[in-house]
């Protein structure tokens, strides 16, 4: 029977930032409360937080629940100013955002995803050659994780040099969760959006051999991305496909530089490599709160609670991949669990995450070059001594001292 009555609302300001250290908010909801009444720093009113791997699939794969609903709303969320752009297929729910994954998968094509392994290999080893001629110590923030995604994605969507640092300051302008930003995230995401509108433009006319081309010219039967689509489907590659790499390459070296027995077996085993990856992915909590939410477009019970049409409703990838219905020992890291790619780290369903192959890609080449060419790799000062980000959604040291 569902339940009727509203008993608690939990304040999540979701703000947690120790190290790597699971949220303990989120572990006391997902442990009391698995679906419960939240409220967030920022937009109006109150939401649904649903924590469960089964009703978090429900929720990303129903079509009782829709990302396009939220459009217009000031729905709850962790920024001041909403990140996702309105006509971003971030928030479209089928057919239309099947639609456009079908096109965008025209552009992932073998030759592409090919040009983008042989290429981020390309800049690790530039990348790695620089930090040994520069020696010991080193910052694999400043040296690897950094410029490592930036670059790829830059190269992979034929972006300027001179243009790539204006566009991660807008992208982490939009991305911080400060009131007093609110101002300049607004800025941010509107000179982000005239750029790729004049990049777009003028790849529609004159197409090359990069990713925003290949956008711009992917046909399923006669449909093509319209130009507005073009403009936001390319801002969506660059914002996702750079900092939330950079920051998961430099969470996963600190969790292997911070436990001596999984870095001897990977140096030990290589092949191992892609495995451990995975199951890094799952345990490592990469964000901090929720995304994008849902709305309910008709009463839904989850979990024994009623979800009203009409109501927000977020879900939580974090405490998904620490659910113990799905996983066993779900707060251990096992870098030999077995079924790692069913973590929802890159989402799930019809939003799961276009450019997951890439960012995979990335780590592999990243971790298994440095394992490889620096072998006796260490932090250069206690774990403790590391300092973490506190003013952004996502979870990463601001800098990442190594020795070897």
């Amino acid at each position: 029977m569902a339940q009727e009555t509203e008993t608690t609302v939990w304040n999540c300001p979701f703000d947690y930032a120790e190290a790597l250290e699971f949220d303990p908010t989120l572990r006391r909801i997902m442990t009391e409360e698995p679906v419960a009444r939240i409220r967030l720093p920022y937009g109006e009113g109150e939401a649904w937080l649903v924590t469960r791997y089964e009703d978090v699939r429900t929720v990303t794969t129903d079509r009782r629940f829709s990302r396009h609903a939220i459009v217009g709303r000031d729905f709850p969320r962790m920024t001041p100013e909403p990140i996702v752009q309105d006509e971003a297929i971030n928030v479209m729910d089928p057919p239309a955002n099947s639609r456009l994954r079908s096109l965008v998968s025209k552009a992932f094509a073998p030759k592409q995803v090919e040009r983008m392994r042989t290429r981020t290999q390309h800049v690790v080893d530039e990348l790695l050659d620089r930090m040994a001629e520069d020696g010991a110590p080193g910052d694999l923030m400043e040296n690897l994780a950094s410029p490592l995604p930036l670059t790829t994605i830059c190269e992979v969507l034929d972006i300027p040099g001179d243009d790539s640092a204006r566009l991660r300051g807008y992208a982490r302008t939009m991305m911080n969760t400060s009131l007093d930003n609110k101002e300049n995230a607004i800025r941010a995401k509107a000179e982000m959006r005239e750029y790729f509108s004049e990049l777009t433009a003028r790849r529609r006319r004159e197409p090359g051999d990069d990713l925003i081309s290949a956008l711009a010219t992917a046909r399923v039967g006669d449909e093509m991305l319209d130009e507005k689509e073009l403009t936001v489907m390319a801002m969506v590659l660059l914002i996702t496909g750079q900092d939330t790499t950079t920051y998961e390459i430099a969470n996963l070296s600190y969790t292997l530089l911070t436990r001596p027995e999984e870095l001897a077996m990977l140096r030990e085993h290589p092949e191992a490599l892609p495995q451990a990856i995975e199951e890094m992915l799952r345990f490592i909590p990469f964000r901090k709160g929720v995304g994008i939410p849902r709305v309910a477009l008709e009463d839904v019970e989850l979990s024994g609670v009623r979800i009203r049409a009409g109501d927000i409703v977020h879900v939580s990838y974090l405490t998904a991949n620490r659910d113990g219905e799905k996983f066993d020992r779900p707060d251990e890291l096992d870098l030999r669990r077995e079924g790692g790619t069913s973590h929802m780290t890159f989402g799930w369903g019809g939003h799961h995450c276009l450019g997951a192959p890439l960012a995979v890609t990335e780590l592999q080449a990243a971790l298994g070059t440095l394992l490889r060419r620096f072998p006796e790799i260490r932090l250069a000062k206690p774990p403790e001594e590391i300092r973490w980000n506190t003013t952004s959604i996502w979870r990463y040291p601001l800098a990442l001292p190594v020795t070897w």
